[in-house]
């Protein structure tokens, strides 16, 4: 690989340090395609895992089921007052989630629903234009 040179190097604003933010789309949005490892929605890609949540879409820092943990919903049960169904996207292929997270899910009131990444990416547009309580943590798929 070559080395690289200032020209390739991001343009940094004055002051010479970069701002790194996390992602976060400040709004509910249908998805409007997902593969290659990311989702294109309101006009906006994000490359890695997505949260649908009411307050926006947000990155989500898992990669697979391996990473999904209880913590890695912290996220989704702080808003899970607004939130009726959330929908799983395991990834290409629907994967259970274990006893730990259904009662978790349960205890905060929220039906949660495991299926393909594809599937919940449909279920989530059809859902969100009924106007329903829905939010989709989606695993990204190539």
């Amino acid at each position: 690989m070559a080395p690289r040179t200032a020209s390739h190097r991001p343009r940094r604003p004055e002051g010479g340090l970069m701002e790194i933010r996390k992602a976060h789309f400040p709004g509910r949005a249908p998805v409007d395609s997902y593969g290659g490892g990311g989702f294109r929605f309101a006009g906006m890609s994000h490359h890695g895992s997505i949260l649908c949540l009411p307050s926006g879409i947000h990155g989500w820092d898992v990669t697979g089921m391996a990473d999904i943990s209880p913590e890695a919903f912290s996220r989704v049960l702080e808003q899970a007052e607004d939130i009726e169904v959330l929908l799983i996207g395991t990834g290409a292929e629907l994967k259970p989630l274990g006893s730990e997270l259904r009662a978790l899910f349960r205890e905060a009131g929220i039906k949660a629903e495991p299926m393909s990444t594809g599937a919940a990416v449909r279920t989530l547009n059809v859902l969100l234009s009924e106007d329903r309580a829905a939010a989709a943590a989606l695993i990204a798929v190539d």
